[in-house]
């Protein structure tokens, strides 16, 4: 560091202190402050002999959540090695390593290996897993917020405790930028045993960091979902143009393939100055991209998740966030990707997409400024996943059960496992549980006469190893062109619905579809024909609780008439029309609108919950009522609140105090909200991704793609048969389990209900909608109608309303159509973002 004019920040020095000590723990720092320094020279000190000859045995595993930030990863680990350890070797093992790098590490593996928790558990499944990888000293885990809250973090944990289990003196060290919960983030990462003694490092070094947001020319008071869309365009490119290089961060894969060819439209001058970068175009087009970022040669990317993480962009000066970020750590995150060094300002600006993302970017500022930032939980015992690992540890050289169980009890996801579930885990790899004994294929772990459980049929073997992973997504397929080269994945339900000669746009080429052949779409280029755009699945990410109670409180300070920011100023005539003819919403007050209408009567809510909790809560809602009258309800959902429209009429002031009143029994609350939803479908659902993780479905061999059709039945047999001869099959709960924790929310429902029903009601008849209103009708009506339906309703509503609110309207049925365009096939996916109107009938169980 001396040798670069550096010096070291104190918490760099606390961490090599502690890895001298031979100590554990968390590294929390801002993004760009130096976390990799802090760690890695620390781990050189500790463990590295300057002055040895011969390469060491693997010493370090770097597990990454990303197989991107694998290559950028290992080219700053292998910076300092010269000087510090020139006689270690360093490589990387992910599913991007070549067969012939594959098979150089079979036979010995570098003494420090960057890998995914995929990977690492592969590495486990090997016979030789212990002589290969037990005399491993340190595991760093990057991004650990990243991994933290899912399965995949799950399978790190079992993964590093059966690591800890051979070299008892493991140390482990996770770093970090956005976690709101440190403690109980150190507490999964090490486990219940050594969180205690673990050293938590909070990283402080002064970092500016400026969240603004672009201000729209012209703010609507009645917005809804993507209405602003690319009217924003000029004032992105002016910004563009301003910068050095940017990055514009887009919440979807369709959203930014939109915003890169409207972006080329605007500035043709621009072509091979910008690119796109997501997760389904091809690796060297990825690569590509990161490549010129690096070099500084390109001028913007505009990118989803794809570029979040890690990756060391240093040209980067500005970050531009399309629509909403959703939630503080994540605007935090793609803050970072500017100034990505150790005293850079970074700077982020929100693109609304809808006049009500003003409030947004107030909101989120004021979060970051008073260090509010989101906390994330590990799953809690998903069987699927433990399942899965015992037979890993077969492969890997056997296991006795009462030692593994010891052994699992370390890891925070299973502290709590009860014998009865580990027994009925050993009964299920042995022989697929009560239903499935007659199949061999069920047998895939047995005692051998020692006791010791293994694997006893090869070709069981080679099928586990093919489809280790938790990472669960729809079957994608190939986009290649006719006789030249790949461009990238589609989602299979996407392809399906095309037809040879329908037009697509995708990596920023408009592309034909000339057939589908063996899972791959071959297109060739093509120009002058309105295409469609890739849907990807993923895309309705909720309003996390941080930032809706932050977008709350900003609404409180509207009450008060502070409209210091600049946003609540752009904002104000919208705010002031709510206020003016409704009410706001605040910390104390839950605010309700009645209106009737021809349609029927129309109840608003606005518990800013989120959209998984309020469409838990809008059929909740629609059921109880149902219950003490036959009734059918059209429901629309965003992230501020929600719609019941009944076509006949309610006494919603009497009655939704009623409603509205705390369960206090958390057993029938789960029994409404069940019974209020087709639940058994949406569990079957989840359903097919647990069986594909635990081993019950066979995902294909390599090179061998098999649909999401094919594995949707698989899955359905298999649902079906365990329902019919194994009730009380503990991968049918979990289905069930993880659709109210993940689906619906089920804890956040139950925070919502809770807070409701001590906030004091303001229920406001209405004459016509509200700004508020607005967004919840017009989500009905997207999906009732066509585009060019809708856009003429929307028209005429708007015009209505303005005439209403003493001021007229510059919409018309043009505007509003290209509007529906940009902000429904681009999912423009802002708090006001689409859901499907559902009917809910109570003869059927509704």
């Amino acid at each position: 560091m001396a040798a670069r004019g550096w010096s070291p920040f104190l918490f760099q020095q606390e961490v090599w202190d502690a890895m001298s000590r031979g100590e554990s723990g968390l590294l929390h720092a801002t993004t760009g402050a130096g976390k990799t320094y802090a760690v890695w020279l620390g781990a050189l000190q500790a463990l590295a002999d300057a002055e040895a000859k011969r390469t060491p045995p693997l010493t370090v595993i770097w597990l990454t959540p990303m197989r991107a930030l694998a290559a950028d990863t290992l080219r700053a680990l292998k910076e300092p090695l010269p000087d510090l350890a020139p006689a270690w070797t360093a490589g990387v093992r992910s599913g991007d390593t070549s067969s012939s790098e594959r098979a150089k590490q079979a036979e010995r593996l570098p003494t420090v290996l960057v890998t995914t928790p995929e990977s690492l558990s592969l590495l486990i499944a090997r016979a030789d897993a212990q002589a290969q990888l037990g005399r491993t000293a340190l595991v760093v885990v990057d991004e650990w917020h990243e991994l933290m809250g899912t399965k995949r973090g799950v399978q790190a944990q079992l993964a590093i405790a059966r690591l800890r289990h051979w070299n008892p003196a493991l140390r482990i060290w996770g770093m970090s930028a956005t976690l709101g919960n440190l403690d109980e983030a150190m507490y999964t990462l090490l486990g219940p045993q050594a969180a205690n003694t673990g050293r938590l490092v909070r990283g402080q070094t002064p970092k500016q960091l400026t969240i603004d947001t672009l201000l729209p020319p012209r703010v609507d008071r009645f917005p809804w979902g993507g209405h602003l869309g690319l009217a924003m365009l000029p004032s992105v490119v002016s910004e563009i143009a301003a910068s050095g290089s940017t990055l514009v961060f887009t919440n979807t894969r369709s959203q930014a393939e939109i915003w890169y060819q409207a972006l080329l439209d605007a500035r043709p001058d621009w072509a091979g100055q910008i690119a796109l970068h997501h997760g389904s175009l091809d690796r060297a087009v990825r690569e590509w991209v990161e490549a010129g970022l690096k070099a500084g040669e390109l001028r913007a990317v505009v990118c989803t998740s794809s570029l979040d993480l890690g990756v060391d962009f240093l040209p980067v000066e500005r970050v531009l966030q399309i629509g909403s970020p959703k939630g503080i750590a994540r605007l935090l995150q793609r803050a970072g990707r500017s100034g990505h060094a150790p005293g850079r300002p970074s700077r982020v600006s929100i693109v609304p997409t809808h006049s009500l993302e003003l409030v947004e970017g107030a909101a989120a500022r004021a979060a970051v400024l008073a260090g509010q930032i989101e906390a994330r939980d590990t799953p809690r015992q998903p069987l699927d996943v433990l399942v899965q690992h015992l037979v890993t540890v077969a492969l890997g050289g056997g296991f006795t059960p009462d030692e593994l169980l010891v052994e699992v009890r370390t890891t925070a996801a299973y502290a709590d496992l009860s014998e009865d579930h580990w027994r009925w885990c050993l009964d299920f790899v042995s022989q697929g549980g009560a239903s499935l004994a007659a199949y061999p294929d069920y047998r895939r772990a047995a005692p051998d006469q020692r006791g010791v459980w293994r694997v006893p049929d090869a070709r069981l073997a080679r099928r586990h190893r093919m489809n280790i992973g938790t990472i669960v997504s729809e079957t994608s397929m190939a986009v290649q062109y006719v006789g030249g080269s790949k461009v990238g994945n589609v989602e299979e339900s996407f392809a399906a619905r095309l037809k040879p000669g329908d037009c697509f746009t995708f990596g920023g080429r408009l592309l034909e579809l000339v057939r589908i052949h063996d899972m791959t779409a071959w297109v060739k280029r093509t120009t002058g024909r309105k295409p469609a755009v890739p849907r990807w699945n993923g895309g309705k990410m909720p309003l996390s609780t941080t930032l809706a109670d932050a977008v709350v409180a900003q609404l409180a300070r509207v009450q008060s008439s502070d409209y210091e920011d600049p946003e609540l100023q752009a904002a104000r005539p919208l705010l002031d029309l709510q206020a003016q003819w409704s009410a706001l919403p605040s910390p104390d007050t839950l605010l309700a609108e009645v209106m009737r209408s021809r349609e029927g009567t129309h109840l608003f809510l606005y518990p800013f919950a989120g959209r998984h909790a309020h469409l838990g809560l809008a059929n909740l809602l629609a059921w109880r009522v149902a219950q003490r009258a036959p009734n059918t309800f059209s429901i629309a959902v965003n992230d501020y609140g929600f719609e019941l429209l009944s076509a006949t009429e309610i006494d919603w002031p009497s009655l939704l105090p009623e409603l509205l009143k705390e369960q206090t029994d958390n057993n029938a609350l789960l029994g409404e909200v069940l019974q209020s939803l087709n639940a058994s479908e949406l569990a079957q659902r989840r359903f097919r991704e647990i069986a594909r993780v635990s081993g019950l479905i066979f995902q294909g061999h390599p090179g061998e793609k098999r649909s999401s059709r094919q594995l949707q039945a698989s899955s359905s047999l298999f649902w079906e048969v365990l329902r019919k001869y194994d009730p009380g099959n503990r991968l049918l709960q979990q289905a069930e389990a993880e659709l109210l924790a993940q689906e619906l929310e089920i804890g956040r429902l139950r925070q919502a209900l809770h807070r409701m029903a001590r906030q004091a009601l303001a229920l406001k008849p209405l004459e016509r909608a509200t700004p508020f209103a607005f967004p919840l009708m017009i989500e009905r009506l997207r999906e009732r109608l066509s585009n060019e339906s809708v856009a003429d309703r929307i028209a005429r509503m708007l015009s209505q309303l303005e005439k209403a609110a003493g001021g007229g309207s510059d919409n018309d049925a043009e505007q509003v159509r290209e509007s529906l365009t940009f902000g429904r096939d681009s999912v423009m996916d802002p708090p006001a973002a689409r859901t499907k109107g559902r009917r809910r009938s109570p003869r059927r169980s509704r």
